[in-house]
């Protein structure tokens, strides 16, 4: 495999992005965030799924998303502190968990869910909400009954069943990532990155793709991902029902890389 400076790699994406439209290599029509923009990019470099042909790679990767979608982003998978409580399992299904929307059909009647994208700029409709503490060096899920919707019905009867479950405090224990844990979870994952934005339509009956801005981004900074979940742009995602844990996820809107490292240059 030939080697190219960063400068040539950007002078080869810089042809395809004047070429027009390219079909994607995904078999889909949809928009889902499944990697197609990144993998259909690779593919018209002759290259395997982040193997970028440059001498030091492996501080390198390809990134790339679909241009006015909403689709969230997932960072890294991190279940919260404290680890030997079992969070998930032990206190947000069986104390915090609803109904499955699939209970009694696909599920056991019984089946719970716990599904909560949750920022720091809002409480969720039913409380929950992420907060940064930089005096405990923590991010925080809390829960605060009086913040969840009382208009809603089935808000109320849901509150009403945590009540009987184990009463409406504080969250107990309090779910948390330490900051000196998380930064190195997150720094090995934010590596520099060339970021690509592409506009999508569907042609054939399948997704097609026109490469419109090309940016270089390198300095990931902890301080900066503490600051875009402080301002909604990175999410904590919590996916479980009471038989499949999904996992808990820190994901990031669409748009938002360029706000996690020092140096963003646009290049395209």
């Amino acid at each position: 495999m030939k080697l190219y400076s960063k400068q040539e790699l950007i002078e080869e994406m810089r042809k395809i992005f004047d070429a027009g439209w390219h079909k994607s290599v995904k078999k889909t029509i949809d928009r889902r965030n499944d990697g197609a923009v990144g993998n259909t990019l690779e593919k018209l470099l002759g290259i395997s799924e982040n193997n970028l042909p440059i001498p030091n790679a492996r501080e390198w990767e390809l990134k790339g998303q679909r241009k006015h979608t909403t689709a969230l982003i997932t960072l890294k998978h991190a279940e919260p502190s404290p680890t030997a409580a079992r969070i998930v399992s032990s206190v947000l299904l069986p104390k915090y968990g609803w109904k499955h929307k699939k209970a009694g059909a696909e599920y056991p009647v019984s089946e719970q869910s716990f599904r909560s994208t949750t920022s720091a700029t809002s409480f969720t409709n039913r409380g929950f909400r992420v907060v940064v503490d930089s005096v405990e060096r923590k991010v925080k899920f809390v829960f605060e009954a009086e913040q969840a919707d009382q208009n809603d019905k089935e808000i109320v009867a849901w509150l009403s069943s945590v009540f009987k479950r184990g009463g409406l405090e504080k969250l107990e224990p309090e779910p948390y990532w330490g900051f000196d844990d998380l930064e190195p979870l997150i720094a090995t994952k934010m590596k520099n990155c060339f970021y690509v934005v592409a506009t999508s339509r569907i042609q054939e009956k399948r997704e097609w793709f026109k490469y419109e801005s090309l940016y270089v981004l390198s300095g990931f900074s902890f301080e900066r991902f503490l600051a875009a979940i402080k301002d909604g742009s990175v999410l904590v995602d919590f996916d479980a029902r009471t038989h499949h844990n999904h996992g808990t996820k820190f994901r990031l809107r669409q748009g938002k890389w360029p706000a996690l490292y020092s140096d963003v240059t646009r290049v395209i």
